[in-house]
């Protein structure tokens, strides 16, 4: 045998131990996902909470997703829905140790557990930053204030029982510090499509992928479309429990020639829809993170994006990676005839937003990694 051939054997012989030894200390967990569900309702939470349990299953965990529905009226169902979960014993199931329990939703991350990991996605929005806003559910109740003030004791007194905090974007992390002096560590994760989306020929239609619904703010793009000077189309695609409402304000403005409702679209049809579009634009209050954003960004789309848009905004400087507009028709219109008048422009910024969601190197195996760590 050459030496050549004894280094080789060698090595390979050296490589199989290192991965032997650290095979003894990656020992699989049970691990409860705890979160709460909105019966017949699903969305970029629940993409979330998927797509963490299919990662650690991928790491070699044994890992279950627990949810409880959850109910926000009257005010004192929450109360009642924090309490259930308070009450659960996730100490053992069947048997089996859990080892360990990772919160993601209020009331869900009130659950008690020795070992206890969060991962935030947004605490009850109404009593904190939607609280006196157009979207605030729990204010006009005559015990709104008093439930509020409860939320937020229990937030206060109950997150830190867990062994680390972690919030899903820089957002999330500064209302937990501003409202509960509670310190957490941003953790990014991609989004939902991550692999799929591609860029695409540049088309004559600005794209906005999300549900209808009101704090999506898509009345401030239909409106917009009665202001624009170009002849850019605008695109919508997601599910509504009031779609003639949306219908109704396209008539209203009498902008049938500009505005497309597609409703709920097949994932082939969103992943076209993304790529041949002129831009992308997302418009909801105070985000909690925004995959829309995200998603435009990997399709090397520019995003345009409202500057109270919170955890939207997050990932966009003004003319690099897309626009920052005011939350207003006419500044929405400006700067979407502004893509149609610059394609350049446009192509460009599309170019360097995926350059730099890409740069990021967002993984589930580091949101694993980060997670289990914090357990300790």
């Amino acid at each position: 045998m050459s030496e050549k051939s004894d280094a080789r054997s060698f090595l390979t012989l050296h490589f199989s131990l290192i991965t032997f030894h650290f095979s003894l200390f990656t020992v699989p967990m049970n691990i409860l996902i705890c979160t709460t569900q909105v019966p017949f309702t699903t969305g970029g939470a629940e993409s979330h909470v998927e797509g963490l349990r299919r990662a650690l299953v991928q790491a070699g965990h044994n890992a279950e997703v627990v949810a409880l529905p959850f109910k926000w009226y009257p005010p004192s169902e929450i109360m009642r829905s924090a309490l259930a979960w308070r009450l659960l014993d996730l100490s053992e199931a069947n048997g089996k140790p859990v080892d360990l329990v990772i919160g993601m939703k209020f009331p869900a991350y009130l659950v008690a557990h020795p070992r206890k990991v969060l991962w935030i996605m947004h605490q009850y929005r109404a009593a904190y930053n939607l609280w006196n806003t157009p979207f605030d559910d729990l204010s006009n109740y005559p015990d709104g204030p008093q439930v509020r003030e409860w939320i937020r004791q229990a937030d206060s007194r109950l997150i830190s029982d867990a062994k680390k905090v972690f919030a899903n974007s820089k957002t999330v992390a500064e209302r937990l510090r501003r409202y509960n002096n509670i310190e957490s560590e941003p953790l990014y994760h991609p989004p939902p499509r991550a692999a799929t989306l591609r860029s695409g020929e540049q088309g004559d239609y600005i794209f906005y992928p999300s549900r209808l619904e009101p704090q999506k703010r898509q009345e401030l793009l239909i409106e917009a479309a009665q202001f624009l000077k170009t002849p850019i189309k605008l695109v919508l695609a997601g599910g509504s429990r009031d779609p003639k409402h949306y219908e109704s304000l396209i008539r209203k403005y009498g902008v049938g020639d500009r505005v497309c409702l597609r409703g709920f679209v097949a994932e082939s049809e969103m992943i076209e829809l993304y790529a041949k579009a002129l831009g992308v634009c997302y418009l909801p209050f105070d985000e909690d993170y925004g995959y829309v954003t995200l998603e435009g960004m990997l399709a090397a789309k520019p995003v345009v994006v409202a500057s109270d848009g919170g955890g939207a905004t997050e990932f966009i400087e003004q003319e690099s990676e897309g626009l920052i507009v005011l939350p207003e028709p006419r500044a929405i219109a400006e700067a979407l005839d502004s893509l149609y008048a610059d394609r350049a422009r446009a192509r460009a910024m599309g170019e360097r937003g995926q350059e730099k969601i890409k740069a990021m190197n967002l993984s589930w195996e580091t949101v694993v990694q980060n997670l289990i760590n914090g357990a300790g």
